[in-house]
């Protein structure tokens, strides 16, 4: 191969590249949007409800996902948690394990917050960058599975926050 198809061919890559990343970014925020639709459906003390007996409450389910996709920003690289306070009644903790919890519409600014600010980090992240390692990840550990990177990190949260939509789906508000 010459350097010009050399040239070509690394141009193709890197825009596939750019493209699927993009890709992976769209479905998280589509994850996001319906979560934050759902969580603007009802009334807030709705939220406050099991979303099926014995389950979670909604309003755990959305400081889980904001505990959790806050873990993201330390974990890429990119500073510390915006809301470590939510790390223990959220992710450390079962529901109703820690009594005094924030309210919906604390929660609801939160994750408003987050998402705007991890939008702007994932945009502007190079295709380079995704395919990094995580900060959970050791450089041994990585270099014997590389796809432990950002990008594959992303793709899990999305998967996360599926799953817990797909519980909040269950929550009969009796309106």
């Amino acid at each position: 191969m010459n350097t010009q198809e050399k040239t070509i061919t690394t141009n193709v890559t890197t825009v596939t590249t750019k493209q699927i990343i993009k890709q992976v970014i769209k479905s998280w925020e589509s994850q996001n949007k319906f979560v934050t639709t759902f969580f603007n459906k009802y009334a807030d003390d709705v939220y406050l409800n099991e979303v099926s007996p014995g389950r979670n409450r909604a309003i755990y389910l959305l400081g889980h996902l904001i505990s959790s996709n806050d873990g993201m920003i330390p974990m890429f690289g990119l500073g510390d948690r915006l809301f470590p306070h939510l790390e223990l009644p959220f992710s450390i903790s079962a529901d109703k394990a820690v009594a005094d919890i924030h309210s919906i519409a604390e929660l609801k600014k939160n994750w408003e917050t987050l998402n705007t600010t991890l939008s702007s980090y994932f945009n502007n992240m190079e295709p380079t960058e995704w395919m990094e390692k995580h900060t959970k990840v050791s450089e041994e550990d990585f270099a014997v599975d590389p796809l432990r990177n950002k990008l594959n990190v992303l793709i899990g949260r999305t998967n996360h926050q599926s799953y817990h939509a797909g519980q909040l789906a269950f929550l009969s508000p009796g309106v």
